[in-house]
């Protein structure tokens, strides 16, 4: 069944998703006691300020490159910006109701982005972080994990010729690097590293982890890739990653946190009229189909 996003619930998406884009460091830029002026168009002045802020805007849509050439393309854009911006206001266009309706548009959108950077600063304390990832790994059940290596052939007898091989003592690397037709084999000796039980076929896994350490499947184990003979090089739980690990992940849960928060706390608070109609159609009920046949065959 298909899910549909409510309003509020797709509105508070689109802020969300829209702060945290927005750059801190360019908001706080404008407010920097180092602000130069870096080009002038008919007298009015470009700051670095406006640098700052139409490369937290345009951005992302630049190409990388080297040297002082981007900040170069980021003038030269605001230099045709305040052009055209000029021409338009000599036009009287800023006088029409479209336009003070766009600009106020732009400015709520502003203001909502600097309260959501300003949230986003204050929240996102390190102190913060480490509390969220602290409570977290406490609450966390390790998993086991296995290190197995295998080699994979096309039929049984084929794993069944390995398997004697190994008992005979063929070394199970060198083998696997020989006649493994997994491709990733010749480079690797057959290992697949660590992994938890989720991670393989249901086959391979249960094979797998009922192995102890050292110990070589005694018969083939087939799955859909073929015949595997596997040997369990190591058994674990799987670790807890550090703090500086997922430290990118904590800080975006975080703000999402405090954002999601600030955001319906001020819906209850304000007096809000929707007067959006939200009555819609009922869908008309699926027709059945003829050929269908609920039975199992």
């Amino acid at each position: 069944m298909k899910r549909t996003l409510s309003p509020f619930t797709l509105a508070l998406a689109l802020c969300l998703s829209v702060a945290l884009t927005l750059s801190v460091p360019h908001l706080a830029s404008a407010q920097k006691k180092d602000n130069p002026v870096v080009a002038r168009v008919n007298g009015v002045e470009i700051h670095q300020s406006d640098v700052d802020i139409a490369d937290t805007d345009i951005g992302q849509n630049l190409p990388q490159p080297p040297g002082d050439a981007r900040k170069e393309a980021i003038v030269a854009y605001l230099i045709d910006v305040a052009i055209l911006a000029q021409a338009a206001s000599a036009k009287k266009l800023d006088a029409s109701p479209d336009f003070a309706a766009r600009l106020a548009y732009a400015k709520n959108k502003v203001l909502m982005e600097t309260l959501l950077a300003d949230v986003t600063k204050s929240a996102a304390t390190e102190a913060e972080m480490k509390k969220l990832y602290d409570e977290s790994v406490a609450k966390v059940q390790p998993e086991d994990e296995v290190r197995a290596r295998h080699i994979l052939v096309k039929t049984e007898d084929e794993a069944k010729d390995v398997i004697k091989k190994l008992k005979a003592g063929a070394d199970f690397e060198k083998l696997a690097r020989e006649i493994s037709i997994d491709p990733s084999a010749k480079t690797n000796g057959g290992d697949l590293e660590y992994f938890t039980k989720g991670q393989m076929v249901a086959e391979f896994s249960d094979a797998a982890f009922k192995l102890n350490k050292g110990q070589i499947s005694e018969t083939p184990v087939k799955s859909q890739f073929g015949y595997h003979v596997i040997k369990v090089e190591d058994k674990r739980k799987k670790p807890v990653p550090k703090y500086e690990e997922v430290k990118e992940q904590v800080q975006a849960f975080v703000v999402r946190k405090a954002q999601a928060e600030l955001i319906m706390k001020l819906r209850t608070e304000a007096k809000i009229e929707n007067l959006v109609k939200k009555e819609t159609p009922p869908s008309p009920p699926a027709k059945a189909d003829p050929k269908a046949d609920p039975k199992k065959k």
